[in-house]
């Protein structure tokens, strides 16, 4: 058992040197899934709140509509 891991520890030692932008595209593709399960619970248990969500409308007011006068609209 310590030889396959000592085997993969140097393995992945020599990529690191060899190739490095392979090497950390796969160390940062691996943090991802990660951090999608560990992220959220400390989050919450630091007391995030998600903000409030943006109007997608204007409000419009709960009165009838008064036609503009002036502004030369006759």
């Amino acid at each position: 058992m310590a030889t396959a891991f000592r085997q993969t520890y140097r393995y992945l030692q020599r990529q690191a040197h060899e190739q490095p932008v392979i090497f950390y595209s796969v160390v940062i593709g691996l943090i991802g899934p990660v951090m999608l399960v560990t992220v959220p619970p400390i989050r919450k248990s630091l007391g995030y709140r998600p903000g409030e969500p943006i109007p997608t409308s204007y409000p419009v007011p709960n009165r009838p509509r008064r036609p503009v006068q002036g502004y030369e609209d006759e």
